[in-house]
């Protein structure tokens, strides 16, 4: 699997992580100290609101003219925006007006940027399913590391030095990117609107696709999107700790899915996927857990999910053409991130209804709901490895994956 090109890939793609787990702790730290909590809130919801505006488009582009070219310029607009940033900080505040057009601009970037990262992965490994566990565990790696090490260079080394290091990783993951040969098929000549189409009648066509997409958003609203700010609320000052924790089962996740093929991808993580219930339950209990039942509960629950998202990357690399992969992409990113987002913003509200707990064991029940519905239906539980047509009909792996 360590060809040079997966290698450069990896590299690329795990500074990249780095520095996008950064940016928030970074913000929340030096934005905060000048304009408060509501001037970080409003920064962090442009980043995310920009990158979900452009996405479609990114996928578009990024099947025009490759993945890796379109990351790659992705990359040097968040050297560039990050640098300003920093310098920005030299004069110790500065202009609000500056750090939302940065954060507007990044965002673009990082919508851009994202629906490329699962149509690489086929071109850059022979072996999709090890390479996606592998950048799972990485991804758990950096998420745990790269705030830690925000919080700490903020401490020690003021914004200025935050924000360049942020910067930097950009850099390198462009130039990893940029020595990255793939071979890509060449489009036919179409418009935008047109590609838009063909990505969304590609989508659609592949039921096992869609009905997993539409589960995922009530997973998102219900469970995922407010479980942080209700969490954290819950957990107190043992947060971190609990963090910790599922952060190393997302990592143990990756090492199963790197040993262990099912015949039935998506059948098997969505078995694995009851685990995650163990999450929401832990903190929902109305006695509170000692920390290490609190951190086993998130253990396994960080395992689940990852074993579930490297069954899930791999079975849309595997089943969608190289053609259109990035548009697909991008419509099933942008579904899930919909769904995150609707949660995160009403976790405020709900608070004002339901008390935290409760709602949490709520999500716990949603969980066991989400699965038992995965399992339901037919093209998920009896999707294998082989490519298939989007009408179901099995193809050649020849046509789908070696293109």
């Amino acid at each position: 699997m360590w060809t040079r090109s997966f290698t450069l890939y990896f590299g690329a793609r795990t500074i990249s992580l780095l520095g996008d787990a950064m940016m928030p702790v970074a913000s929340a730290l030096a934005i905060g100290k000048v304009y408060g909590i509501a001037g970080v809130g409003y920064v962090l919801a442009l980043w995310t609101a920009s990158a979900v505006l452009v996405m479609l488009f990114g996928g578009v582009v990024a099947d025009r003219i490759g993945a890796r070219r379109l990351m790659i310029g992705a990359d040097v607009v968040r050297v560039v925006t990050q640098g300003v940033v920093a310098v920005a900080f030299l004069d110790g505040a500065p202009p609000y007006a500056l750090l939302l057009v940065m954060a507007f601009l990044s965002g673009m970037a990082a919508g851009v940027f994202e629906p490329g990262v699962n149509g690489m992965v086929p071109l850059v490994a022979k072996d999709p399913q090890r390479a996606n566990a592998t950048l799972k565990i990485a991804e758990a790696v950096t998420h745990l590391a790269g705030p830690a090490l925000a919080g700490v260079l903020m401490v020690v080394s003021g914004p200025v030095f935050v924000y360049t290091v942020d910067a930097a990783t950009f850099l390198v993951s462009g130039v990893c990117l940029l020595l990255v040969r793939v071979t890509v098929p060449r489009p036919e000549p179409s418009n935008v609107l047109s590609d838009l189409r063909r990505g969304w009648e590609e989508f659609k066509a592949r039921s096992w696709m869609w009905s997993v997409i539409l589960v995922w958003v009530f997973w998102g609203v219900l469970v995922v999107g407010p479980y942080v700010p209700l969490s954290s609320q819950v957990i107190g000052a043992d947060y971190g700790w609990v963090m910790a924790a599922l952060g190393l089962g997302t990592v143990l996740g990756g090492l199963v899915a790197i040993r262990l093929r099912p015949r039935r991808p998506l059948a098997a993580g969505a078995v694995a996927l009851s685990g995650y219930v163990a999450v929401p339950l832990t903190v929902a209990l109305e006695l509170p857990l000692p920390l290490p039942l609190l951190m086993a509960g998130h253990l396994l629950g960080g395992c689940a999910l990852a074993f579930w998202s490297v069954m899930w990357s791999t079975s849309v690399q595997t089943q969608v053409a190289p053609d259109v992969v990035n548009r697909v992409n991008a419509y099933q990113v942008a579904g899930s991130v919909a769904g995150m987002a609707v949660g995160q913003a009403l976790a405020g509200p709900v608070t004002a209804l339901v008390e935290p707990r409760a709602f949490m064991l709520g999500s716990a029940l949603v969980t066991v709901g989400v699965v038992a519905a995965l399992l339901l239906i037919k093209p998920v539980r009896r999707l294998g490895w082989e490519p298939q047509e989007a009408g179901g009909q099995s193809i050649s792996v020849s046509a789908s994956l070696l293109t």
